[in-house]
């Protein structure tokens, strides 16, 4: 790793770091596999019911869309992003959330969670 990467990394989250320096680069599907994974197999292993019938699929759509997809765009974004960009990118994600479940949704982001989301960044920035 250059000076240049050490730079970058200093002093931000050690997720896109271990990602860029540790995980297979340009396998994104793999990476995000190696993370949620075995996480997801400890979980399954100490549920004591198991979803039955149609909670089967639905589980396995929740899990693709809310753990598969995001840790292949994390991990993809930290491949190819500086780690500064994409932690930054990461940090308003939950402003981004809000704003999108108000027209999809119909609920309208309450003060409460801007202001935690607006103190997240802010704590970031």
């Amino acid at each position: 790793m250059g000076s240049a990467d050490r730079r970058r990394a200093g002093g931000l989250g050690a997720n896109y770091y271990v990602t860029r320096e540790f995980l297979p680069a340009d396998h994104p599907l793999y990476g995000a596999a190696l993370r949620a994974l075995p996480a997801g197999l400890a979980l399954l292993a100490v549920r004591r019911r198991r979803p039955r019938g149609v909670w089967w699929w639905r589980s396995a759509v929740l899990g693709l869309l809310n753990v598969s997809v995001f840790f292949v765009l994390v991990y993809a974004a930290s491949q190819l992003l500086p780690t500064s960009v994409a932690s930054t990118v990461m940090s308003v994600s939950p402003l981004t959330m809000m704003f999108i479940a108000w027209p999809l949704v119909s609920e309208r982001p309450r003060t409460a969670h801007l202001s935690g989301a607006v103190i997240g960044l802010a704590g970031y920035v």
